[in-house]
C-alpha cells in the first residue's frame, strides 16, 4: 500500500510540475523559489479596442511626454490606471516649460519625489467632472488635499485664475482636461 501511495504521489507531483511549467506572459517574471510573480497592474493590460484610461490618453499624446515622465518618476501610473473615476488636469509639455528654470529638473530628483507627488496629485480630482460642471464657478478638493478654484473668464473656465482648458478628452475611468499651465498647490 505504501508503494502505491508513493507512486501515486510521484505521479501527481509530475502532473502538477508539468502543468505549472508553461510559458510566462509579458507581465510575469520568475522570482526566488521558481515562483512566478505578476509585475505591473492595470496599466499593463493590453487593450487596443476599448476606450483608453486617463493614463493611456496621456501616453498616446506627444504633447504630454513631460507629464508621463513625471507620473512615472512619482510612481503614479498604476494609481491613475485604476477604475477611478478621475478628472485629470493634464499640463502640456509647453506648460512645463513655463516653470522657472531648473524647477522640473529639481522635482524629478529622487530626493524630491514627495514634492513631485504633491504637485501631480494637485492635478487630480476624484470624480469624472463633465465639461458643463466646469462652466460654473466652484472649488474642487484635489487628491493632495488642497483646493483648486474654478472661475469663469469670458464664459470659459480658468483654474486658479491662470490655467486655461485647451481640450477635454473622455476616458474609460474619467476625464482628461488638457491645460496650458502647471497647477502649483498653495504654499503652506
Amino acid at each position: 500500500m505504501k508503494k502505491f501511495f508513493y507512486i501515486l504521489s510521484a505521479g501527481l507531483m509530475t502532473i502538477l510540475i508539468s502543468c505549472n511549467s508553461g510559458s510566462k506572459t509579458d507581465n510575469q517574471k520568475n522570482v526566488a523559489g521558481g515562483e512566478t510573480e505578476i509585475i505591473g497592474g492595470q496599466e499593463n493590460v493590453k487593450d487596443d479596442i476599448s476606450q483608453k484610461d486617463v493614463v493611456k490618453v496621456a501616453l498616446g499624446s506627444p504633447d504630454h511626454t513631460t507629464l508621463v515622465a513625471a507620473l512615472k518618476q512619482a510612481e503614479l501610473i498604476s494609481s491613475l490606471s485604476n477604475a477611478g473615476p478621475f478628472t485629470v488636469f493634464a499640463p502640456t509639455n509647453e506648460a512645463f516649460k513655463k516653470l522657472p528654470a531648473g524647477t522640473l529638473e529639481d522635482l524629478m530628483k529622487n530626493e524630491n519625489k514627495d514634492k513631485l507627488i504633491n504637485i501631480l496629485q494637485y492635478h487630480v480630482f476624484v470624480s469624472a467632472l463633465q465639461p458643463d460642471f466646469l462652466n460654473q464657478e466652484s472649488t474642487l478638493n484635489m487628491v493632495n488635499g488642497d483646493d483648486l478654484k474654478v472661475t469663469l473668464k469670458d464664459g470659459k473656465p480658468v483654474l486658479n485664475g491662470k490655467a486655461n482648458i485647451i481640450a477635454s478628452i473622455p476616458a474609460s475611468n474619467g476625464m482628461v482636461y488638457v491645460i496650458d499651465e502647471v497647477l502649483l498647490p498653495p504654499a503652506k
